[in-house]
């Protein structure tokens, strides 16, 4: 009998197996993201004093007189900050816009810190750092103080604990994401749009378990908890900024409609970038060892789809894509590092002075306001909008002492928009103008003019409608001259002198300006 045997008399050989693919290790901790975070920072309060306020920060200083729970735009975070540096330093722009200096910076950190937890390397976690501190939504609302600002880090904390919470299994980073959220509703209702999206991206790739587990129903109590009061406000006031989100979906606002969302898709991080964050994202939805990140993915995929069929504004969605950035980065520092290596990483150098640096140009006030390129405005609109108002004081200023005495007691300025009431605000008072009135947005609940205020200075009304429909006459008054050629909302406008009220100011702001504002 042969000493081989059959294979049933064998010992059992394992079948074998194709190694286990998992998330891998966070990359080694840098120093180069550190140092990029600084500059940035350092460089947008060397940066913060020039030009001047932009209109939406009047509005914000103006808004924190007026504290609530909420605002037909917003929610009470940004007008309580504005409040709170302005009482700090009176009229000091690079108090009111150290914050977000120092948010861009965190900005860039946390963008950083999702590519180590993706495995980058040293290179790869300071090249994303780079793309990060030069992208256009860093860039543009770390100079100013802003509700995207904040917005952008709240996205970026819940991203970063996203992806912890995916690579370690660890629920408990849900409590983070749930913090980020709750806080960041306080400041804009849009961080609901990122829960919408992380419970969709979980529900398309997985884990599903995530969706019941209790660390996570307890980070959806904590977020609903925090956002409660501005919650509460717009419920108790008619959910105002769905309709505000209506007039951006119509159009009415820069930076919207679906045709500008989707350009903006293109250009809000860096065209640079573009091919950077779409491989970013087939790296996500793709790499077997990247698996457990597709949910991120589909995270940005949801979000932007939901942005661009409700027609909201193409910027919403920049946080995730920096997220998308951060894997992008990964993936080309890799590329480089292989092949042709000098000629692919001389084809990365050659894009930054092309692409990146002009970033700072277009979007950082580096240029003198008097000699500013009309391209710049037309690339970058808030840049226009930080010009010019104490100037537009002045013309307002020149109107009101032209008035006879009798009349200039009496007589308000009604403004079209409520940039214009915070230069009044801001400015009037050492001008001798008279309290400033706006229908727009909020303002309407900021007080209409006294009952015998029967002379008005209009500005920000192109044409004399509706204004004639209030009062018997209005007549030119005069032009906005902000001294400088720039092309923004108010340079060269009218202003009107009205006279002989209709009707009461009661009758006619609850039942036109409101409408129209």
């Amino acid at each position: 009998m042969s000493d081989l045997g059959t294979a049933t008399d064998r010992p059992h050989q394992p079948a074998p197996t194709s190694p286990q693919v998992g998330p891998p290790t966070p990359g080694p901790r840098a120093l180069g993201p550190f140092l990029v975070a600084a500059i940035t920072s350092v460089t947008l309060l060397l940066l913060a004093g020039r030009y001047g306020y932009h209109r939406d920060e009047l509005y914000f200083l103006l808004a924190g007189r007026h504290l609530d729970w909420g605002y037909v735009d917003q929610g009470p975070l940004v007008p309580a900050l504005a409040r709170l540096l302005d009482t700090i330093a009176p009229g000091n722009l690079v108090v009111l816009r150290t914050p977000s200096a120092l948010l861009a910076g965190g900005a860039v950190l946390l963008v950083a810190a999702i590519a180590r937890e993706l495995g980058a390397g040293r290179a790869a976690q300071t090249c994303t750092a780079v793309l990060a501190a030069l992208s256009g939504i860093v860039l543009a609302n770390g100079h100013l103080l802003s509700t995207t600002t904040i917005d952008l880090l709240v996205w970026l904390v819940a991203a970063w604990c996203a992806v912890r919470l995916l690579r370690t299994g660890d629920t408990r980073w849900a409590l983070g994401i749930g913090l980020a959220l709750g806080m960041g509703m306080l400041n804009k209702v849009l961080p609901a749009l990122l829960a919408v999206g992380l419970i969709a991206g979980v529900a398309i790739a997985g884990p599903r378990r995530l969706l019941g587990d209790r660390w996570v129903l307890a980070a959806a109590a904590i977020a609903a908890l925090l956002a409660a009061p501005n919650l509460i406000w717009q419920a108790t006031h008619g959910f105002p900024q769905l309709g505000v989100a209506a007039s951006i979906a119509d159009g009415d606002s820069s930076y919207s409609g679906r045709l500008d969302a989707l350009f903006l898709q293109f250009v809000i991080i860096s065209p640079y970038a573009v091919p950077i964050w779409i491989a970013g994202l087939v790296a996500l939805l793709r790499r077997p060892e990247w698996r457990a990140y597709r949910a991120m993915g589909w995270s940005w995929l949801v979000v932007v789809g939901v942005v661009l069929a409700a027609g909201g504004k193409g910027y919403y969605d920049a946080p995730l894509m920096l997220v998308l950035t951060a894997a992008g980065a990964v993936v080309t520092v890799a590329w480089a590092s292989r092949g042709s290596v000098w000629l692919r990483r001389g084809l990365l150098a050659v894009g930054v002075p092309l692409f990146l640096l002009p970033s700072i140009v277009l979007l950082l006030p580096v240029l003198p306001a008097e000699r500013l390129p009309g391209f710049v405005v037309d690339v970058n609109y808030d840049a226009g909008e930080t010009i010019g108002w104490p100037a537009f004081a002045d013309s307002l200023a020149a109107v009101h002492r032209g008035l006879p005495p009798e009349e200039r007691s009496r007589a308000v300025i009604l403004t079209g928009n409520y940039g214009e009431a915070g230069a009044v605000a801001r400015y009037g008072p050492a001008r001798g103008l008279p309290h400033a009135h706006s229908g727009h947005n909020s303002m309407v609940d900021f007080g209409r003019p006294p009952a015998d205020a029967d002379v008005v200075i209009a500005v920000g009304w192109e044409r004399p409608e509706p204004l004639t429909a209030w009062f018997d006459a209005c007549a030119l008054g005069g032009r906005v001259d902000q001294r400088v050629e720039v092309d923004n909302d108010e340079n060269g406008g009218p202003i009107y002198v009205c006279r002989g009220l209709r009707r009461p100011w009661a009758q006619i702001w609850d039942t036109e300006v409101r409408r129209t504002g």
